[in-house]
């Protein structure tokens, strides 16, 4: 098997390099990087319906069963009925079992197709890059396998069209799923790679561009951070607004954030990441400083917002006072966000800090309206600017060095698998990290 694996990375890798368009402009990096660095910004791609959640195959439901199962819950969570959409199905061949489909290889060609025509520099990739139980899950099946299908393969249009592109990984909650040998076998997985990285430690940074004009990007390990940390989800009041701790726990419905034994944080890692974090963002001596994981700080998902309040209580004084963006996947549709860092006395001279949210590289999931609304209400520090559910996409960030501007782009592709590349919205930051 692993003589098989080599034999299809290395024939993958000259393939790629062969097919390099003849006709393509070559690119003067140095003078691009100098004026515009332009990136890819896609989470939570690891999914593909050869790898199921056992539930799904241990109590299989048909597709009338699964819609409905899936408005039941839709309705549980106090969502209007009106708003209520589900992800193309999946029906697995000779039978009637049925699953969400995915849209790893439509966005993987829609990003490709881009790259056609903008400038990709680097990709980032934020997250659950390995559905559902990461590596070294107990599933029998082959783990370079399984990223070779999962992680490469779906970006293999992307690495012919750019043979040179760098993905630079986050880890996810579901890369974590099964144990820190699979956290480890996916670093070594990528580690062999021509075109993926992703530091030892699972939290990084890494330069682009020239002095004076560079961006730094720092990668965190989210789930490390939040698996260091006690709290509870409480579900949301029938208007949508967030339930009252106390209350909830009171009445036994607020539920424990359980996190497996070996995600637990070893020798205070967490809180040596909090430091290196801050410590780097603090000294680093790059123009502009971008931060990435695979958690979100807000959401109109409705489902994540516990998660939003542990994470933005570690990280986003720290983001507010020296970062130029934070990006994050988590949630399976497209947000763009800010906070304005009004509780920040240290950042309170700075911009609203722009929150992008790029999970729909495959699944996909509803916004929660109320919850938006009622967000909106109770944080005025909080502002959803734009937002896409039901979807799949990807973000595209360019920092302009003569403008002193970050501009994002988003794109979709639609539900019919055709990978055509659907522009939705532009927005412009300006320049707020010292």
């Amino acid at each position: 098997m692993k003589k098989l694996n080599t034999a299809f990375t290395l024939t993958c890798l000259l393939f790629l390099t062969a097919c390099q368009s003849a006709d393509k402009p070559i690119k003067n990096n140095a003078e691009l990087l100098a004026s515009k660095i332009s990136f890819l910004a896609f989470g939570d791609g690891g999914y593909h319906t050869d790898y199921p959640k056992a539930k799904h195959i241990k109590h299989p439901r048909n597709k009338a069963q699964l819609i409905a199962k899936e408005k039941q819950d839709w309705l549980e969570d106090h969502r209007p009925l009106a708003e209520f959409e589900h992800a193309p199905i999946y029906v697995y061949p000779g039978t009637t079992i049925a699953t969400e489909q995915g849209g790893a290889a439509a966005v993987g060609h829609a990003m490709a197709s881009l790259c056609q025509q903008r400038a990709c520099d680097l990709a980032i990739q934020l997250g659950d890059n390995i559905y559902p139980d990461g590596a070294d899950a107990n599933d029998g099946k082959d783990d370079q396998k399984r990223m070779n299908d999962l992680i490469l393969k779906p970006l293999t249009p992307l690495f012919i069209e750019e043979p040179e592109l760098m993905v630079y990984s986050a880890l996810g909650n579901h890369d974590w799923k099964t144990s820190r040998k699979g956290v480890a076998l996916q670093r070594q997985w990528m580690a062999k790679q021509k075109n993926f990285h992703m530091g030892e430690k699972g939290y990084y940074s890494y330069k682009k561009g020239t002095p004076g004009n560079d961006i730094e990007f720092f990668v965190i390990d989210s789930n490390m951070l939040l698996s260091g940390q006690t709290f509870y989800e409480v579900p949301l009041n029938a208007d949508g607004s967030e339930g009252n701790i106390t209350e909830a726990m009171a009445s036994g419905h607020a539920e424990l954030e359980k996190h497996d034994p070996h995600e637990g944080p070893v020798n205070n890692e967490d809180k040596t990441q909090l430091t290196w974090l801050q410590q780097g963002l603090a000294e680093s001596t790059a123009k502009w400083k971008i931060v990435y994981g695979h958690h979100i700080l807000w959401s109109i998902g409705g489902t994540k917002y516990s998660e939003g309040h542990v994470l933005r209580k570690l990280i986003m004084p720290t983001l507010c006072q020296y970062a130029d963006a934070y990006i994050a996947g988590h949630e399976h549709d497209l947000e763009l966000l800010t906070d304005n860092c009004s509780l920040y006395p240290e950042a309170q001279n700075n911009s609203p800090l722009p929150l992008i949210i790029s999970g729909a590289a495959s699944k996909m999931r509803g916004k929660h309206t109320p919850f938006a609304e009622q967000q909106a209400l109770k944080y005025p520090q909080y502002r959803l600017l734009w937002s896409k559910s039901f979807t799949w996409g990807f973000a595209h960030v360019t920092v302009d060095n003569k403008t002193d501007k970050l501009t994002v782009e988003y794109f979709t592709t639609p539900q019919d698998n055709s990978a055509t590349l659907v522009p939705e919205v532009k927005y412009s930051f300006e320049h707020r990290s010292n």
